[in-house]
């Protein structure tokens, strides 16, 4: 039953990304460029409302904390999401969206898909070597939040409710969605410098 759920939830999640135009890499290059930011405020009010229910369901006690994982903090995954963010605005594709670029067709997405299993093999072919350097030793003691977790043997950096500070987040991500302009650069807009 679980993994006809995980189908059915990733199906429509993919449907979704699908319809959001999450799945063109036109439309996320837009994005990263800044001349159409519908897709952003799209994902960030995704983010928000989702943080919202899932926080305030803790803490009503209709999600189960026990649910959450917490992953360990070392420097390599802040690596890895560097390099994920390079990618995602060369390609145009996160894995998310990749997948499901294929899955409607698209065949550039498929040497996408292609690339990340081939990465993959070569980071787990090339694993002893990453371990040595220290990139994966724990920083900051492993699993880290910033909010406090009910029950969880570690300390939030911040000396607040994680649930709390999860909603403020997430309302914060929803204010934002809806102050975005359509764009920041291109027609209509004026360039914005960098600082």
């Amino acid at each position: 039953m679980n993994i006809l759920l995980a189908l059915l939830i990733g199906a429509a999640f993919g449907a979704t990304l699908d319809r959001i135009g999450a799945t063109s890499p036109n439309w996320i290059i837009r994005m990263l460029s800044l001349r159409n930011l519908h897709l952003m405020k799209t994902i960030l009010l995704a983010i928000g409302t989702g943080s919202i229910l899932m926080f305030g369901g803790q803490m009503l006690g209709l999600v189960d904390v026990g649910h959450m994982s917490v992953k360990t903090a070392y420097v390599g995954v802040f690596l890895g999401g560097l390099m994920l963010g390079a990618g995602w605005a060369a390609s145009g594709y996160c894995p998310g969206t990749g997948v499901c670029a294929a899955a409607s067709g698209r065949k550039d997405a498929l040497f996408f898909i292609a690339g990340g299993l081939l990465g993959a093999a070569a980071y787990m072919v090339t694993y002893p070597a990453w371990k040595a350097s220290g990139l994966l030793d724990k920083i900051a003691g492993g699993k880290v939040t910033l909010g406090t977790v009910p029950g969880a043997e570690y300390e939030g950096l911040v000396g607040m409710s994680g649930d709390v500070l999860g909603i403020v987040l997430g309302a914060v991500f929803v204010l934002v969605a809806f102050l975005l302009p359509e764009r920041l650069v291109g027609e209509g807009a004026a360039p914005v410098a960098a600082e």
